[in-house]
């Protein structure tokens, strides 16, 4: 199974997604957004299977640091461009196997998804 592992290296939850994936023993391949960049495709395809309100990481301090009337007046659009902009505003890490894209990390999911 090809899997890729989308998101940024020095993030608490990515820690937790490796350490997951190397315990049990699944090759994956990282890509680091911050560094890398994120392909408008691959944004708007996690918009399709999530939509773009669970996608966009609300949490995270490069969001609150947005102007209130940028928060406030977000739309698809307007969302997918600041992702592709500031990737650390996507929530992670974005998990590809064949199947579709999980979203954020859940060792219970991880482990219906490996099958372990």
């Amino acid at each position: 199974m090809t899997v890729t592992v989308y998101g940024i290296k020095n993030c608490d939850t990515m820690k937790k997604a490796f350490n997951w994936l190397d315990s049990h023993g699944i090759a994956y391949t990282f890509h680091d957004y911050r560094k890398a960049g994120v392909s408008r495709a691959d944004v708007e395809r996690w918009c399709r299977v999530w939509g773009w309100e669970k996608v966009i990481n609300r949490s995270g301090t490069t969001f609150r640091k947005l102007p209130e009337d940028a928060k406030a007046s977000l739309t698809e659009d307007s969302a997918i461009l600041l992702m592709l902009e500031q990737p650390s505003m996507i929530r992670r890490p974005v998990l590809e196997t064949p199947d579709p894209v999980e979203l954020g990390f859940k060792p219970e999911r991880y482990a219906e998804i490996f099958g372990v």
